[in-house]
């Protein structure tokens, strides 16, 4: 069905999904245009779980076994709130260096047959005419999306919180969580394993306290020194590393959460961080990414004809990603609320750090809502009560979220 395959966006779906067509039809043309020099990337590691990993090697296990080589692994939280510590025993986490994704899956679309072009910034107007399907895959600033945001009925909206993606020489064997009280409001991280030579740090805080402490105008030494120092327990030693930019200043953002109503016109198909943003809390931006590739390989290969293959990869995937998008909009209001949570002994807290994505949360209160959580999970009417009542309040809350206005 599609001879001639253009990819515009060199990220970890645009590329998985040039492996993944080769794989099912040896025969298809497909050039992938990335913007950036080859082997360079934002972002130092990214996370996912055992779900995505047996996807992955359901669908191409080559890439798999390397992904999963590649990665490091861990089972506990652990959360750090004032001179506090507490850690909790989960589920199977992996986290993997960001350069190390792409090179693994470069490597594997060109041993496959695809051309990647690095270092070639591709112009709406330049698409090649004769392309059977373009996908956009050139991430939240996507140019192909924003050419035709009134079709796609592409909306932004801004965070509250203030953050800033940063690195460490730390090698993290958990997932830690630390919480810091300042004169001018809470700061907290996020910090996990990629590999040997180091970790991510997702810093965040309230925009009165970014301003307050003085990292609105800081420069990008000055930034690292001052969260080096507020984070001393946590890094025990280690330095932290930022990516400024070209003015020399630290990069702080506010997370855009973007939607589209409609993820295909014509030809033209979004995927990845051109058709949806989830709150980086939740750590799902890769699997998600990853998972519309497979989805709509899927979708070419069921479907003879191009319209219906489109139409059948959004409705799946739109689908998929409600209670993902609930789950992360919850979450980022968890942190913006920081305060309502921390009178709680850290255990406690900790407690409903992991129940941060329940849409009954910000409306009992904590020590209540950890009470009744507790009583739920011992009594077995009441954990399916929960499962019911949970989805029924995302979905009446998603609804109000994503009214016009």
């Amino acid at each position: 069905m599609c001879v001639k395959v253009v990819c515009v966006g060199g990220g970890p779906a645009g590329l998985y999904l040039s492996v993944l067509l080769k794989r099912q039809d040896p025969s298809t043309e497909i050039t992938v245009y990335e913007r950036n020099p080859e082997g360079s990337t934002y972002g130092w590691g990214v996370t996912y779980w055992r779900g995505l990993l047996d996807k992955l090697h359901a669908h191409d296990p080559e890439s798999a076994r390397a992904v999963e080589e590649h990665s490091v692994r861990w089972h506990d939280g652990v959360a750090h709130v004032r001179e506090l510590t507490t850690r909790h025993h989960g589920d199977e986490g992996f986290g993997i260096g960001r350069h190390r994704l792409l090179r693994i899956l470069t490597e594997r679309a060109r041993a496959l047959g695809v051309r990647i072009e690095f270092a070639h910034e591709m112009e709406v107007g330049a698409l090649p005419a004769d392309a059977d399907l373009v996908v956009a895959g050139d991430g939240l600033h996507s140019a192909l999306r924003t050419d035709a945001a009134d079709h796609f009925g592409t909306e932004v909206r801004a965070g509250r919180n203030h953050y800033t993606w940063l690195g460490t020489t730390k090698v993290f064997d958990a997932f830690h969580f630390a919480f810091v009280e300042t004169e001018h409001g809470w700061v907290w991280c996020y910090a996990y394993g990629y590999g040997a030579e180091g970790s991510t740090c997702v810093v965040e805080c309230a925009p009165e306290t970014w301003s307050g402490l003085g990292l609105d105008r800081a420069d990008e030494a000055d930034g690292l020194a001052l969260l080096e120092g507020l984070f001393a327990d946590l890094l025990d030693g280690h330095r932290l590393i930022g990516r400024s930019a070209t003015d020399g200043r630290p990069q702080w953002l506010t997370f855009r959460t973007l939607t589209n109503q409609r993820w295909y016109r014509d030809n033209v198909v979004l995927l990845g961080d051109a058709a949806h943003t989830t709150h980086y809390s939740i750590g799902a931006g890769t699997t998600l990414a990853l998972e519309d590739a497979i989805a709509l390989a899927d979708a070419l290969r069921a479907h003879p004809d191009l319209p219906g293959a489109l139409a059948a990869y959004e409705q799946e995937r739109k689908s998929a990603l409600l209670p993902v998008q609930s789950a992360a909009r919850y979450s980022a209001q968890w942190y913006e609320n920081l305060p309502r949570y921390l009178a709680l002994p850290p255990h406690r807290m900790f407690a409903l750090l992991g129940q941060r994505h329940s849409p009954l949360l910000p409306h009992i209160p904590p020590q209540l809502y950890y009470g009744l959580d507790k009583a739920v999970g011992r009594l077995t009417a009441l954990r399916r009560l929960k499962r019911w009542l949970g989805p029924k309040v995302a979905r009446a809350a998603h609804t109000r979220a994503v009214a016009p206005r």
